[in-house]
């Protein structure tokens, strides 16, 4: 068998500790993060093969990148015409 890394789990600790409690937080935090960026919506899914369901998750993402880049592009259109109205204030006074 192939060890990959070399990182050791802590025990259970008796008292509390700033460090464990920052760390638990910070795992937190990612894990957070990575169910906003699934685009899977949330549910249970049975699929008669594995094709089936990489199929479908490779939809979610598809639908997913393309409707966060629709925001984006949205956004950098309206941040485009601020910034055109504003140049527009500055040079009128």
């Amino acid at each position: 068998m192939r060890q990959v890394g070399s990182r050791r789990e802590q025990g259970l600790a008796i008292n509390a500790s700033g460090s464990l409690l920052t760390e638990g937080a910070r795992f937190s935090e990612a894990v957070s993060r990575l169910s906003q960026s699934t685009f899977v919506p949330k549910g249970i899914y049975r699929f008669g093969s594995h094709e089936a369901a990489n199929k479908h998750a490779e939809d979610c993402l598809v639908r997913g990148m393309g409707l966060l880049a629709a925001m984006r592009a949205r956004t950098m259109e309206e941040f485009e015409v601020f910034r055109a109205h504003t140049r527009d204030d500055d040079t009128s006074r």
